[in-house]
């Protein structure tokens, strides 16, 4: 059955979809957006930590997934994209699951408390590796990290990659998508 939050929740990403089309906007999108949903149904995250807002795309679709009592912490540095991002999330009737927090990740980070099931990444690519590092010990072990954009801004990632790839501590697989991907690393410890 379709709630009337959920109906929208739909409509809101429908228009986001819309507007991304007409005016560039560098959200998930659907095909991304479907491996995150289903991390998420799958995970049944209480917490969720997203690092970079933009106007609230990613996170409705989070939101609408999470369990009843899961709740989701995003982060955007730019003020006028949170207000537009908030105005989304409350359109969407997600405001009471959904906390928007304003400003620079790398200083946010240490002020949130956990622990997190799961973690989204879709902000500065080249801080990837460092906005996990302020988070692991918050993600609890079999937690998922997904970080987007992990083949178009590969490069600008490599640490972030070499790391959930290498390092031991996670469990990670890039998901190809053709024209950019996502990895998703399981926390292993």
């Amino acid at each position: 059955m379709v709630t009337p939050t959920k109906r929208r929740a739909e409509d809101v990403i429908r228009g986001i979809e819309s507007l991304s089309q007409e005016r560039f906007l560098p959200i998930v999108g659907p095909a991304k957006g479907k491996l995150l949903e289903e991390v998420v149904q799958k995970q049944r995250p209480r917490l969720v930590l997203e690092v970079g807002t933009l106007v609230g795309y990613s996170a409705i679709l989070i939101a609408r997934h999470l369990p009843p009592d899961g709740k989701l912490i995003t982060l955007e540095i730019n003020p006028d994209l949170a207000r537009r991002a908030r105005d989304n999330i409350r359109r969407a009737g997600l405001d009471q699951r959904i906390t928007v927090i304003e400003g620079d990740a790398l200083l946010t980070i240490p002020t949130i408390r956990g622990p997190f099931q799961t973690l989204f990444l879709d902000a500065a690519k080249e801080q990837y590796l460092k906005y996990l590092r302020l988070v692991e010990s918050k993600l609890e072990k079999g937690g998922v990290a997904v970080a987007d954009n992990a083949g178009v801004f590969a490069s600008a990632m490599a640490d972030y990659l070499e790391y959930v790839r290498e390092s031991g501590r996670f469990r990670s697989r890039y998901h190809d998508f053709g024209f950019d991907g996502m990895e998703v690393s399981v926390k292993l410890g």
